[in-house]
């Protein structure tokens, strides 16, 4: 096998005329079709035209899924932040609570009243019941 030198231009003038061009003619007239809509009074797209139905309601379907995930989604992320605000609602009244019923506010809230606080310790009083 020889390596010898081939012109592009003089193999591409003795090829036949409807090589490429055919194929590509091809193309082109499918793509007139789908845009003119002739593709749709073919025999195959009339025999299947339940299937057809059924895939599109299928597609229908799965875009009505991706908007309701959405409105899930957003959903969730509204409440966790309703939720963090009344969590956080909640620790600063349990610590205001905690503060007011510390044990030298009550003192300095009761002296008006008379009440002092008990310097003994409570004592418990334990009732043992006999069994008869």
């Amino acid at each position: 096998m020889s390596n010898k030198y081939v012109d592009k231009e003089q193999q591409e003038a003795e090829k036949p005329d409807n090589a490429k061009p055919g194929k590509k003619m091809k193309g082109s007239k499918t793509v007139s079709q789908i845009l003119s809509g002739d593709f749709l009074t073919r025999e195959f797209v009339i025999e299947n035209l339940g299937f057809i139905f059924y895939v599109m309601l299928l597609l229908l379907l799965l875009i009505t899924k991706g908007y309701y995930v959405k409105q899930v989604s957003d959903n969730v992320i509204k409440t966790e932040a309703e939720l963090d605000e009344i969590v956080s609602d909640y620790v600063e009244l349990k610590a205001r609570f905690q503060e007011e019923t510390a044990r030298g506010k009550l003192l300095e809230k009761l002296e008006g009243t008379g009440l002092i606080e008990s310097i003994d310790p409570p004592k418990v009083i334990r009732v043992k019941e006999e069994k008869e």
